[in-house]
C-alpha cells in the first residue's frame, strides 16, 4: 500500500479515465483549503482520495465521495482503515460513484458491501439527471420538453446574451439571490475563486454568464473531468426572469461541455424519489430540489440513482450518539 503525493495521484488517475471529479487531485486540494484533510492510497489497481473532517476534538470524520476507483476494493479495504484509525475518525462513510443496479461487479450491489451498512446521511445528492451530449444541437433539442426549447428560443429572443466571464463577485451575488428566494444554502466567494482558479486553468471549468444589455442575470459554473461534465453551482437574479436566462445558460453549458469532449452532462440532484413520483408531484410541490427538478427535466436526461451511502463504523459507541444527533436535527 503506498499513500501517495498529489503528483502521484495524478499519475494514477492517468490509467483510470473513468475516475469522477470529487475524486480528483484538484478536488481534494479544494477541500484542503477549506478544513478537510487529505489522504490519497493505493494498492494494486484500487486507490482513493479520503476526506478527512473533524467532528469534535480528537473525533474524526473519513469520507470516500465518488469512489474508491479501480477494481479490487476488499485488498484496499484494510489500509483504508488502518488510515482512518489513524486518523481517529469514528466512521467512513462511503459514496460510490455508481449507479443502483448498474454494474455486474459485486460493489455495485445495492445492499451494502461487507464490513459496511447502509447511512441514514449522504453528502452528494443521490438522485440526478444525466444528458447524454453524444449527439448534435438538432437532437439534443428534440429530447427536451417542448416548453424547455420553447424558453431557449425566448431567451435569444429576448435578447439574452451568454458568455464566459471571469468575475466571481457577481456570480456570488447571483448565487445569494437564488439562495434568499429558494431556502438553501451557500459558499462563501472564496471557495467559488478557490474551485475557479483550481480547475479553469486546466479547462475543467468554466463560468457562464447571462446578461441582458450588460445587466446580469444569471450564471452558472459547470466542471469537466474526463468525459463527463457536471452543473454544480448557478444562480439568477430576481430581475427580468421572464426573459428565461437559465434554459439558454444551461444549453450553452451543455453545448460548451459537448466541444470539451464529454459524453455526459450531469444535472446534480433532484428530489430523492422515484421517477413515477416525480412526475406526479412536480407541478404541485416547489419546496426542497422540487423546483429544481421541475426546470432540470425539461432537458432530456436519464434520471438515475447512487448507489450508498454506505458507512463503515470503527467507534459504534460514539456513532450512535451520532445517529441519535442526526435524528434530533430531522425531528418535527
Amino acid at each position: 500500500m503506498a499513500i501517495l503525493s498529489p503528483v502521484e495521484w495524478d499519475q494514477y488517475l492517468t490509467r483510470h479515465p473513468e475516475a469522477h471529479i470529487l475524486q480528483s487531485t484538484n478536488w481534494g486540494e479544494l477541500k484542503a483549503s477549506f478544513g478537510w484533510n487529505v489522504l490519497r492510497v493505493q494498492q494494486g489497481d484500487a486507490g482513493a482520495q479520503i476526506l478527512i473532517r473533524r467532528l469534535l476534538p480528537g473525533i474524526n470524520l473519513g469520507y470516500i465521495p465518488k469512489g474508491p476507483i479501480g477494481t479490487n476494493w476488499p485488498d484496499l479495504l484494510p489500509e483504508i482503515d488502518r488510515e482512518c484509525r489513524k486518523q481517529h475518525c469514528v466512521f467512513l462513510k462511503l459514496e460510490p460513484d455508481i449507479w443502483e443496479s448498474s454494474s455486474p461487479q459485486p460493489e455495485a450491489k445495492d445492499d451494502p458491501p461487507t464490513g459496511f451498512r447502509s447511512s441514514p446521511q449522504s453528502i452528494q445528492p443521490a438522485n440526478t439527471l444525466v444528458i447524454n451530449l453524444q449527439a448534435d444541437d438538432q437532437v439534443l433539442l428534440a429530447r427536451m420538453k417542448q416548453k424547455t426549447r420553447y424558453n431557449i428560443n425566448l431567451a435569444v429572443k429576448k435578447g439574452v446574451i451568454i458568455h464566459p466571464s471571469t468575475d466571481l463577485n457577481i456570480f456570488h451575488s447571483l448565487m445569494d439571490d437564488t439562495a434568499q428566494r429558494d431556502q438553501f444554502g451557500v459558499h462563501s466567494e472564496k471557495y467559488y475563486q478557490a474551485a475557479y482558479q483550481l480547475f479553469h486553468p486546466n479547462s475543467q471549468c468554466e463560468l457562464f454568464l447571462a446578461e441582458y444589455q450588460q445587466t446580469p442575470l444569471a450564471a452558472l459554473m459547470v466542471f469537466t473531468y474526463q468525459r463527463r461534465a457536471w452543473y454544480f453551482y448557478g444562480g439568477s437574479s430576481n430581475e427580468q426572469r421572464e426573459r428565461m436566462p437559465n434554459y439558454l445558460l444551461q444549453w450553452e453549458a451543455m453545448r460548451w461541455a459537448r466541444a470539451q469532449g464529454c459524453h455526459e452532462y450531469d444535472l446534480w440532484g433532484v428530489p430523492d424519489t422515484h421517477l413515477e413520483n416525480l412526475e406526479a408531484q412536480f407541478t404541485n410541490r416547489s419546496d426542497g430540489l422540487w423546483g429544481v427538478y421541475r426546470f432540470k427535466r425539461g432537458f432530456g436526461g436519464e434520471l438515475r440513482r447512487s448507489a450508498g451511502p454506505w458507512d463503515r463504523v470503527y467507534q459504534p459507541i460514539i456513532y450512535q450518539f451520532y445517529l441519535t444527533w442526526l435524528k434530533s436535527r430531522h425531528a418535527v
